[in-house]
């Protein structure tokens, strides 16, 4: 895009932005780090024309804790100032406005832990893993119990109508 410059900066150049409504805990900024050493730097921190950052203070803090001299920055040249601050708002927002498909989200997991891929570098935590499964077996578990409901005899009323268990067959009124 014009007027974006893609470059790798110094890490003691850039500048956090005082007004950076977004926390890092140190254990996710430790993810993030351990993502960084698994994956590499694959996703550039954005920064304004005077270094600084407008979107990803964990990376840089991340970088900061592995001892990173230079990292992958993008540096836009066309924003108002008005647009940053909105743009670090909307950046840090929007990505928490989506959801999980949680059907390809269990066989992802399932395919990576059967690839001996150590899973917690998706973030995921332990506890979300199984109740991610448990919660999709207790679910279909609960399906089954639905599908095979019996029925006692004061639930038919006086009518008469014939039935048929659909586990053995056998008919009664």
């Amino acid at each position: 895009m014009e007027g974006t410059k893609y470059f790798l900066m110094e890490v003691d150049k850039l500048i956090p932005y005082a007004r950076n409504a977004r926390t890092h805990s140190e254990v996710q900024i430790a993810q993030i780090a351990a993502s960084i050493k698994e994956f590499g730097f694959l996703s550039p921190v954005i920064i304004s024309k005077d270094n600084t950052i407008l979107c990803g203070h964990g990376r840089y803090y991340a970088a900061q804790k592995l001892g990173l001299e230079k990292i992958p920055c993008i540096q836009e040249e066309y924003l108002t100032e008005a647009q940053k601050r909105a743009y670090i708002l909307a950046d840090n927002k929007i990505s928490q406005n989506a959801g999980w498909d949680e059907e390809l989200l269990k066989i992802e997991i399932a395919d990576l832990q059967g690839a001996d891929f150590d899973v917690a570098l998706t973030g995921f935590e332990d506890y979300e893993i199984t109740d991610l499964f448990a919660v999709h077996e207790e679910h279909h578990r609960e399906e089954k119990q639905v599908e095979n409901k019996e029925y006692d005899e004061e639930e038919f009323g006086d009518e008469e109508f014939e039935h048929e268990c659909p586990r053995c067959g056998f008919k009664y009124n």
